[in-house]
């Protein structure tokens, strides 16, 4: 098969590498010191003591790799808008379009289940509809990453989660369909768990109830997912976050396993945090404006996660890393 990784950072890196070990045609679209060192030497990922290396072809031009399978876009919600204008000359008349990033995604109401509650304005998540002008419908499919990773070295990139690397996938509209179940196939064959998914914005808020809190308290602290859930004077914080982010994605699926302080918490930073302290744009508006909105939209009252907002924005902010 086929796959462009766009955007393949550290997350991305990772999936590219897997995927091409397991004889796939894998091609990236990444820039700077990374794409020099992967031209140069390749692209090799290192899980604990072991370290595997993958050629890939690599380009920070689109149009250098050519029409593509799938496309996985492992961009940044700040960066999305990129594939506008970027994604053209990976697609042939079939070529899906997987969107694995974190919090609320831009084409959420696109092919909206008729038993899902109305959703909010989400306008601000695709400024000017640039990608609902590019891509239709018919090649949008959802993906939710649980992966750890970072980039350690250009052209290096280390898993932080070795028992735990998924990407789960459904089609926008949750029909059943061949190209999800083959997608589903290759990602497991190359050790990348994909189980089946019956409803992928229920997976979508799943993951997002530890972003929209956890993560964001992580971002107010400086400290680890593991520190804040330890941390004795947020003992009493968490739960009540905790408690108003699971209202929030109840409101949409009945079904959300509710997420509580005794979950688990890797030792390590949230991408959020990551982002902030070395100053790249921040997912602000997908992990917290847009739940947000969802809560207003079902009338709930959230003044924890309000206040957590409130606090992100203007921290971002202070460092010239929100604009919104």
């Amino acid at each position: 098969m086929r796959i462009c990784v766009f955007g393949a950072g550290a997350v991305g890196s990772h999936f590219a590498v897997r995927l091409a070990l397991a004889g796939h045609d894998v091609s990236c679209v990444m820039r700077g010191p990374h794409l020099d060192a992967v031209r140069a030497d390749g692209l090799t990922l290192r899980v604990g003591e072991a370290e595997f290396k993958a050629r890939v072809r690599a380009s920070d031009n689109p149009a250098d790799l050519g029409p593509q399978d799938v496309v996985i876009s492992a961009l940044k919600a700040t960066g999305v808008s990129a594939l506008a204008t970027g994604l053209q000359p990976l697609l042939s008349d079939d070529t899906a379009v997987v969107f694995a990033q974190n919090g609320i995604p831009w084409w959420y109401d696109i092919g909206l289940p008729a038993k899902h509650p109305p959703t909010p304005d989400l306008a601000f998540l695709d400024p000017g509809g640039r990608l609902r002008a590019a891509i239709p419908k018919a090649r949008i499919i959802g993906g939710v990453v649980f992966s750890s990773n970072e980039v350690v070295a250009p052209g290096v990139v280390a898993n932080l989660s070795p028992e735990r690397n998924r990407l789960l996938v459904g089609e926008c509209d949750d029909r059943p369909s061949e190209r999800i179940v083959r997608l589903r196939t290759t990602l497991n064959e190359a050790a990348i768990e994909s189980a089946d998914v019956n409803e992928i914005r229920e997976t979508i808020w799943s993951k997002l109830l530890t972003n929209m809190s956890m993560s964001v308290l992580c971002l107010l602290t400086g400290q680890t997912a593991r520190g804040v859930r330890d941390d004795p004077a947020l003992a009493d914080v968490i739960p009540r976050l905790l408690d108003e982010a699971n209202s929030i994605a109840h409101s949409c699926y009945r079904e959300v396993k509710r997420v509580t302080r005794s979950g688990p918490a890797p030792a390590h930073k949230p991408s959020i945090l990551q982002d902030y302290e070395l100053g790249r744009a921040m997912e602000i508006d997908v992990l917290v404006r847009a739940p947000a909105a969802f809560a207003r939209a079902a009338g709930l009252a959230t003044p924890m996660l309000d206040l957590l907002a409130g606090l992100a924005i203007r921290q971002a902010r202070d460092k010239g890393l929100y604009q919104g």
